[in-house]
C-alpha cells in the first residue's frame, strides 16, 4: 500500500509556523556576538580581599550597535560578581576570575555573557582570555626574569663584598635573585584592578538591547 500524500497546503502552513517561530525566538535589537567594547570599574578589585561572589559594578564607556542599527549608548550600567579568587599570599601567583552577568538597557536588564580580553595600560597585568578571562600578575619572558636574577644577586652581593664576608656575599647575592625573579615574573605579586580601571570585554553571546 502507497503512503499517503501530505497535502502541499499543510506543507506551507507549518513552513510558515516553523518561519513565525523562529523569528519570536530572535531579538531584532542585539549586539552581536564577538563584539569587543571598554568598561570602567565602579569599583576597586584585589585578589588580597576579595572573595568569590562578592558583587561589582562597571559603566560602559563606548557605543554598542546592534545589528538592526539601534545604539546603547556609553554610560550602561554592568553588574557583575567575582567568580573565583586565587590570592598571592596563598597560592603564590595571583589569578582573578570575573562573571558579568547583566546590563542595564533601554529595555530593561538584560543578561550578558562576556569575559575579560585585556586591561589596556595595566601592565603588570596579564589576560588569558582562552583561560575564561583570567587576569593574573604579569609574567615576563624567562630571559628578562633571569636577568633581572642576575642584576639583583650582583645588589645583593654589594654589601657582603664590600665588608669582606665571603657567606655575607652569598646569602645576599641569593637573596637578591629570588627577590628579583618574583618581581619580574609575576610570583607574589596580588591583582589589583584599581576603581576606574578601564577592561575589555568581549560578549560570547549575542547581547539583546529589549524594545525601546
Amino acid at each position: 500500500m502507497k503512503g499517503k500524500r501530505v497535502p502541499l497546503a499543510l506543507v506551507c502552513a507549518l513552513a510558515i509556523a516553523f518561519v513565525v517561530h523562529s523569528q519570536g525566538n530572535t531579538y531584532p535589537h542585539a549586539v552581536a556576538s564577538g563584539t569587543r567594547f571598554l568598561a570602567s570599574l565602579d569599583n576597586t578589585l584585589s585578589t588580597k580581599d576579595a572573595n568569590a561572589g562578592d558583587h561589582f559594578q562597571a559603566t560602559t564607556l563606548e557605543p554598542l550597535t546592534a545589528t538592526d542599527g539601534s545604539i546603547l549608548p556609553p554610560g550602561a550600567e554592568i553588574r557583575g560578581h567575582v567568580d573565583k579568587v586565587e590570592p598571592a599570599h596563598k597560592t603564590g601567583h595571583a589569578r582573578l576570575w570575573l562573571t558579568f552577568d547583566d546590563v542595564k538597557t533601554p529595555g530593561g536588564w538584560m543578561p550578558v555573557v562576556a569575559i575579560v580580553d585585556d586591561v589596556p595600560g595595566v601592565h603588570s597585568i596579564r589576560v588569558d582570555s582562552r583561560a575564561e578571562g583570567e587576569i593574573e600578575a604579569q609574567a615576563d619572558k624567562r630571559k628578562d626574569a633571569e636577568a633581572a636574577a642576575a642584576a639583583g644577586a650582583f645588589v645583593g652581593a654589594a654589601t657582603g663584598v664590600a665588608s669582606r664576608n665571603a657567606k655575607d656575599a652569598a646569602m645576599g647575592a641569593a637573596i637578591g635573585a629570588v627577590t628579583a625573579f618574583m618581581t619580574v615574573s609575576g610570583l607574589g605579586q596580588e591583582v589589583t584592578l584599581d576603581k576606574t580601571t578601564k577592561l575589555e570585554l568581549m560578549l560570547e553571546r549575542d547581547l539583546p538591547l529589549g524594545n525601546e
